[in-house]
């Protein structure tokens, strides 16, 4: 009796700790990748306004900061992830992140614009997806992908509400006190629940313990792995092309802040019914097609960009690319550790996430130095289609059969 009472307890600590594991990864999504990665290009509108900066400078604030930071620290922070647990980084990534938006709403020279961008990247790669990631596929084996699904909710949720009250606040106060208010905001969701997880008390959930995972200097050798962040880079690129993009794009369209905010809200409220249609169809088929699916909804979704307007156009758009980008970034991390177990993922992913951010830093200078030197964004749309094209196709390479971590 006492035996099956200690089992019981086991059990509902091992439940206890894995919905405070997806509640903290949830809201530190929300703040971090939600209200920053998402919520900086609402205000691009406001630089070129009142700096009179090009298309081409207010995007490579992302791509300088990511170019630095994502070589410099992606592995050590897999690294240290590895060795000593996410909760201090998810802090300190918490901390620089809400930092680094109160010093792009006072910000009056370019050079605090990259500085403020350099901390903006210091704290996605420190308290975003890696830690999450590893964070849950640690104290998940079954049902990873829901749960993967449910915390990456807080991503879409943090799309969703953040132009809304950018918006609001930009209407009553301002632009900089709202992009302050974002940064507060930020320290406040992300920080509190990452500062009382136990690092020690992950725990796996009642089923049979995968075999050790191959050395990271195995995993290298391995064609998969490259295929796997060649595949993932061409995605991100093209969904990093549209969302920073996406914005301006309206603007010239003659849509209001408002109207904008509503627009974008829209492609993140269907972001989140695609994190949970990805993961459920992640934890039914092979990860694989559901990674090709995803990258081939971002593919089909953008030329409706392109072509001459119609009634319900651009909300046809926001459901499928918000579809698509839903389960784009979610399901990278599953593949992952189908490829190569989930004890090296800290690594691994530290390594893609530094090709991924590359990727998604670079495509939106691009396409907006294209649409600088052009007429309309036609250009670079055409090719942000043929890239996620290009990464369905080579997505297509891996295995039909992958290690069950």
């Amino acid at each position: 009796m006492e035996d099956n009472k200690q089992i019981s307890d086991t059990v509902s600590l091992s439940h206890r700790h894995q919905t405070y594991v997806v509640i903290t990864a949830f809201c530190s999504l929300l703040a971090i990748v939600g209200f920053a990665l998402y919520g900086l290009p609402f205000f691009y509108d406001f630089y070129m306004k009142d700096f009179g900066w090009s298309r081409t400078v207010i995007t490579s604030g992302n791509f300088f900061g990511k170019l630095l930071v994502a070589p410099l620290f992606g592995f050590l922070a897999g690294w240290i992830i590895d060795r000593y647990g996410p909760r201090r980084m998810m802090v300190a990534g918490a901390l620089m992140t809400g930092a680094a938006l109160i010093g792009l709403s006072s910000m009056n020279s370019l050079g605090i614009f990259y500085v403020s961008y350099i901390f903006v990247a210091l704290g996605y790669v420190f308290g975003g997806p890696l830690p999450c990631q590893v964070l849950i596929s640690r104290s998940f084996t079954k049902n990873r992908g829901k749960a993967m699904g449910i915390a990456y909710l807080g991503i879409g949720s943090g799309f969703a509400l953040v132009p809304l009250i950018a918006a609001g606040l930009e209407k009553h106060y301002g632009w900089h006190i709202a992009l302050a208010s974002l940064g507060i905001m930020i320290v406040i969701i992300a920080i509190p629940l990452a500062f009382f997880l136990k690092d020690h008390q992950i725990v796996k959930d009642n089923s049979p313990q995968p075999e050790s995972s191959p050395p990271v200097r195995d995993i290298l050798k391995s064609r998969y792995f490259y295929i796997l962040a060649l595949g993932s880079m061409c995605s991100i690129a093209a969904v990093g092309g549209v969302n920073q993009h996406f914005k301006l794009y309206l603007r010239e369209l003659d849509f209001t802040q408002v109207q904008a905010a509503h627009m974008i809200s829209l492609v993140a409220i269907m972001s989140l019914a695609g994190r949970v249609i990805m993961g459920w169809l992640a934890d039914i088929l092979h990860r694989k097609y559901v990674m090709i699916l995803i990258y081939l909804l971002v593919a089909i979704s953008i030329p409706l960009l392109l072509i001459p307007d119609f009634p319900g156009r651009l909300y046809i758009f926001a459901v499928i690319f918000g579809i698509g980008l839903g389960g784009d970034y979610m399901i990278i991390p599953l593949m992952a550790g189908d490829l190569f177990g989930v004890k090296t993922l800290g690594r691994v992913m530290g390594i893609i996430l530094v090709a991924d951010g590359i990727a998604e830093a670079t495509m939106p200078v691009a396409v907006g130095a294209v649409r600088d030197a052009s007429t309309n964004y036609n250009i670079g749309f055409i090719v942000l289609i043929g890239v996620a094209l290009i990464g369905a196709l080579i997505i297509s390479f891996l295995p039909k059969h992958c290690k069950e971590a």
